[in-house]
Parts: C-alpha cells; structure tokens; sequence
C-alpha cells in the first residue's frame, strides 16, 4: 500500500474518533452545567472542556481568560469554530477529504457514512444553538462514528488498510480517555468540594458517561462509584473498549498484522508492546502511589511518540 494512501486511512478514524469524543466531552460538560449547583461553590465544566479537548491556548487567545470560559463560546469553539483545526465540524471536513482521497480503498458503507455525516452537517443553523438542539447535535455526531465504526468493522477487508485505519482510531482513543480521566481528577473539582462528596461523585458518573462505561462500571465492580475503581476501568481494564489497556491490546495486535505483511518488525512495534507490557504489569495502586497525574501525562507524552513512530516508519 502508497504511504499516502496508508496516512489518509489513518488519520481518517482518528479524526471520525476526535469528533466522537469532543461531542462527549461537551454532552458530559452540558450536563453538569445543567445539574443544580446545591453542594457549594461553583464548578468550571465549560474551561475543564478545552482543557481536556487539548486546545487551551488556541481557546484563550481567541475568547480570553480560560476561567471565564462561557458555554456559547466553548461550544462554539469546540464544535463549529472553522479557526479551531480540531472542531467537530472541522474533524469531518478533513475526515471526509482524506475519504475522498482513498475512495477506492473503502466500502460503499463507509463512504455513506462520511459524506452524508458531512451533508448533514451543514443543516445544523450557524449561530448559537439552543439546549435541545445541541443535544441533537451531540447525539447526530456520536451516531455518525458509531455507523463509521461499524462498516469499518463489518465490512472491511482484514489487510493493511484495515489495520492502519484501526491503528489510528485506538491511537486516538487512548489519547483521549486518558485526557477525560486527567481533567476531571485534577481540574474539574472546586476547590472547596472534598473528594467523596456528592458533587465529586455526580462528576465522576458523568465522566463514566462521557465513555459509556457507567453501566460497565456497575457490572465489574458492584460498588458505588470511587475514583481509584473509575482509574481503573478507564486505565488497566482490558474488558471496558475505551481504555488505555484495551486501546493497546488492539493497537499491538494491529501494528503487529502490519509487520507481518511488510516483512519486518519496526520502532512502532517494540513502542506498542513496552506500553502494552507496562499496563499490563501495573496495578491501580502502583499507579495512584506515583501519582495518576504524572503516570496518565508519560502515557500522552508516549503515545504521541508511538504516533510520531508510525509516520515516521510508514507514512511519510
């Protein structure tokens, strides 16, 4: 396979995959900031939303003071913002241009998928959108990378274009979750709430939410919702599909179909298979002992070096 045509399929899922999870982190940030605020001083969902989306620099020399962060402008931002590279509506455009660019490496379903998310969305009315309408929003582009995911998985020949499209979206995935789960032990708490309190437990239902884990979280655990059980399901639970250990199960096992088919084994391999190898060996408590912040941060800084390691090694 063209390198070019191996870096369309790939950064085509992991852009489908990033409008996919800044449509969760506004829906859990929409609904904690709909939730009455009864515990005590305030919360700041709508800045910890840019935090987590990765793009707090872009947002505040664009709106102002993070702090100050006001829904209409982090929706905005986040979803619509033609100046924001990593806007949901820009996810698609790009998503979309890399589909058209491989046409032919994929199924007809998932061209639909890509061309009429990219019609549809144009629909959407260009000024600020009302509750209910941005609930719509959220739910059309969650809907559009389920269908995406779906003909990916379904109807997809297993060969290297299916497994660099899959390499990206789990790539992706864990960049993401591990930054949701980041934000919210470290950001989204006020500072005058306790960890165990009522807003502390709603915040991390809605976070399990924002994953679609919180009915996983009840089967494997059977308890009340605590941050360590949380961190562990996000992080070291190979059963729940958006965590870390479950992103790089699949992504060794694709690199390694990869290897398979061009002969030989690279930097990208032996990287997926040292972090595999360290979730796997790691407990929660090893982690909370050296501090879920600073492991969660090595595992970004790592993930963007296996990133950088596949471009390097096969598409460029």
């Amino acid at each position: 396979m063209l390198s070019r045509t191996a870096d369309n399929l790939y950064w085509l899922t992991r852009y489908v995959e990033r409008a996919d999870c800044l449509a969760r982190i506004l829906d859990v940030s929409q609904r904690l900031a709909y939730t009455p605020v009864t515990y005590g001083g305030s919360t700041n969902e709508w800045s910890s939303a840019v935090l987590t989306a990765g793009c707090a620099d872009e947002f505040v020399a664009r709106y102002g003071p993070l702090e100050e962060a006001k829904e209409e402008n982090v929706v905005s931002f986040l979803a619509f913002e033609t100046e924001n590279p990593s806007s949901i509506r820009n996810c698609f455009e790009v998503a979309r241009t890399n589909a058209r660019s491989v046409r032919t490496a994929l199924t007809s379903e998932m061209w639909d998928v890509i061309n009429s998310a990219w019609i549809e969305l144009r629909n959407f009315p260009n000024r600020p959108l009302t509750r209910d309408e941005l609930s719509r929003f959220l739910a059309f582009v969650k809907e559009t990378s389920l269908r995406f995911d779906g003909a990916t998985f379904r109807t997809m020949l297993r060969n290297d274009g299916y497994w660099f499209a899959r390499s990206g979206a789990q790539l992706e995935r864990a960049d993401n979750t591990a930054r949701i789960l980041d934000v919210k032990y470290h950001v989204l708490l006020p500072e005058k709430e306790h960890v165990g309190g009522p807003l502390d437990y709603f915040q991390w239902a809605s976070i399990l939410r924002s994953v679609s884990a919180l009915t996983a979280f009840h089967w494997v655990y059977r308890d009340s919702v605590k941050p360590w059980l949380v961190a562990d399901l996000l992080i070291l639970n190979r059963q729940m599909p958006r965590s870390l250990a479950a992103c790089y199960d699949s992504l060794a096992r694709n690199l390694d179909d990869i290897a398979s088919v061009y002969g030989r084994q690279g930097p990208s391999q032996r990287q997926a298979r040292t972090m595999l190898a360290r979730l796997t060996n790691k407990s929660i408590d090893d982690i909370f002992q050296t501090g879920l912040h600073e492991f969660i941060s090595e595992f970004i800084s790592d993930n963007n070096k296996l990133a950088a390691e596949i471009t390097e090694q096969y598409l460029t």
